[in-house]
């Protein structure tokens, strides 16, 4: 379970458990202490981590309401061994947590990954960003393939969560971040309001982009796959993923 709060009570969190703490029913995924369920409409996550290397606690509970529910998923390779799907591109989310004591309401988005191969097995880089306008989403996700292809995706969502494809909005370019990860956006200009997290091989970005004649928030992802898979980088990662079997 990985949780990162930024940036009035910084704190991030990601342990990576051995299958004895990991169970699942169809409603139901815990790992170690930590538990997501759909309980009706609603998903209920309840978090108790603990940050590390310096360890504090981050207990409570978020409650994700989708508007509406997205069905189906995109397939990122030819052989569809990795998927994407946008389970809510819009949701009210409800953050209390005890430790430490913090509240927030506000919008939200809720995605999944999954695949049959590691994401290093499949891809070298990507970017990806989505955009809430006033009444509907936007989502663009595209990435160069260890094979030398090149996957793009343009998608609007309504309110209803029916995605239609657009065409690809001009580069934005970004400035690369502190470790050297490139950033590009889609929209017709973007600026960097904060950069959230900043590490060898993945950049999240909180964005200000014009698009379609607005001036909407953003975020932004860049995942460098090339990275991930080098030596110096997989010996740094228990750092900050300690590992719990």
């Amino acid at each position: 379970m990985n949780i990162a709060l930024y940036p009035r009570h910084p704190g991030w969190a990601m342990t990576e458990r051995g299958e004895r703490a990991l169970d699942q029913t169809r409603d139901t995924l815990t790992i170690g202490p930590s538990r997501l369920s759909w309980i009706g409409d609603s998903l209920e996550i309840e978090v108790d981590e603990l940050t590390f290397p310096l360890p504090s606690r981050i207990r409570g509970r978020i409650l994700v309401r989708p508007r509406a529910l997205v069905a189906g998923a995109f397939a990122l390779d030819e052989q569809a061994r990795h998927r994407w799907c946008p389970i809510a591109t819009r949701a009210d989310v409800e953050v209390r947590l005890t430790s430490p004591r913090l509240e927030w309401c506000g919008l939200g988005y809720l995605d999944s990954n999954f695949g049959d191969e590691p994401l290093e097995a499949g891809f070298h880089d990507w970017q990806w960003s989505r955009v809430h306008l006033a009444g509907e989403e936007r989502v663009f996700y595209e990435g160069r393939r260890v094979n030398g292809s090149h996957f793009a995706l343009g998608l609007a969502f309504d309110r209803t969560g029916t995605p239609a494809v657009i065409p690809l909005p001009p580069l934005a370019p970004l400035r690369r971040t502190l470790w050297g990860i490139r950033r590009v956006a889609r929209a017709e200009a973007a600026s960097i309001r904060r950069t959230w997290e900043d590490t060898p091989f993945y950049a999240r970005t909180a964005l200000a982009v014009r698009l379609e004649g607005e001036i909407a928030p953003a975020v932004h992802e860049s995942l460098s796959l090339s990275r991930l898979r080098h030596p110096l980088v997989r010996m740094l990662l228990p750092w900050r993923m300690p590992r719990r079997p």
